[in-house]
């Protein structure tokens, strides 16, 4: 079984924050940084060499296969803003219809800028994924 490549590190998030090239991405991310930081009340750790998560969770899949992931996190990708909304989104559609422009995965939510969507919304959106992942992995 292939060990995951994206594990908790102790390189400093701030340092990554300020590397952002785009100043707009960077001035989103240290945005969204405070609003996950209030919302899981957790401090922000990095994964891998760009990812911003906070909290974790240990998961075990039927297959055996198992491993610990945040519960809430983002990356300043180059496309992106990318929100890791860990309980995905299929319970999320009242929410989504009011968020603004944005695109979505499995679990992650594509925003170009945070101008660009409803911050309440993305904050009830946040805080109502952390609640489920917490209930579902104590």
């Amino acid at each position: 079984m292939a060990e995951l490549k994206t594990k908790l590190n102790d390189e400093s998030v701030e340092d990554f924050l300020n590397s952002v090239e785009d100043e707009q991405k960077k001035k989103d991310s240290f945005e969204v940084l405070n609003i996950m930081k209030q919302i899981t009340g957790a401090e922000p750790k990095m994964w891998g060499s760009s990812i911003v998560g906070f909290g974790n969770y240990h998961y075990v899949y039927d297959s055996g296969r198992e491993g610990d992931w945040f519960i809430a996190g983002f990356s300043p990708r180059k496309q992106a803003l990318t929100l890791y909304i860990m309980a995905g989104f299929a319970r999320y559609n009242e929410l989504l219809q009011k968020l603004g422009k944005y695109k979505t995965g499995k679990s992650c939510l594509y925003v170009k800028k945070l101008q660009d969507i409803d911050l309440e919304v993305l904050k009830e959106l946040i805080g109502s994924s952390v609640e489920y992942m917490r209930k579902k992995y104590g």
